[in-house]
C-alpha cells in the first residue's frame, strides 16, 4: 500500500505523520487489498478537515472526509471510518461459495 500525505494551509509534522502511521496499524491485516491511499489535511477557518481516497486493487475507489475542531480527532474518526470501509468492502469481494465448490455435487 502506498501512502500519500499532503497538507492545504497545514505543514503535516513528523508527529502528525507517525500518528497517522500508527492509527494506519488497524488495517494492517488488509493492506494487500489496497493500492494506494491519499490523506489530504485542509486548516479550515473553522478547524480541520480530513479527506481520504483509498484505491482497492479490484479498482474500487473510497472517498471518505471527516471535520472537527481538532486535527487529532479529526484523523482518528477518519481512521474509524476507513477501517469499517475497508472491512466491508473486503466482504463484498469474499467468495461466499467456497465451502460449495469444495463440496461438489451431491
Amino acid at each position: 500500500m502506498t501512502l500519500s500525505l499532503k497538507g492545504v494551509h497545514y505543514d503535516i509534522s513528523d508527529r502528525t505523520k507517525e500518528f497517522i502511521d500508527d492509527k494506519l496499524a488497524h488495517i494492517d491485516p488488509f493492506k494487500d487489498l489496497i493500492v494506494n491511499a491519499d490523506i489530504t489535511i485542509t486548516k479550515e477557518k473553522t478547524g480541520y478537515r480530513v479527506e481520504s481516497n483509498v484505491h482497492f486493487r479490484w479498482g474500487t475507489v473510497v472517498h471518505l472526509h471527516e471535520v472537527d475542531l481538532e486535527l487529532y480527532p479529526a484523523i482518528e474518526k477518519l481512521i474509524d471510518k476507513l477501517d469499517a470501509k475497508v472491512s466491508k468492502e473486503k466482504e463484498k469481494v469474499k467468495d461466499h461459495h467456497k465451502d460449495e465448490k469444495l463440496q461438489g455435487p451431491e
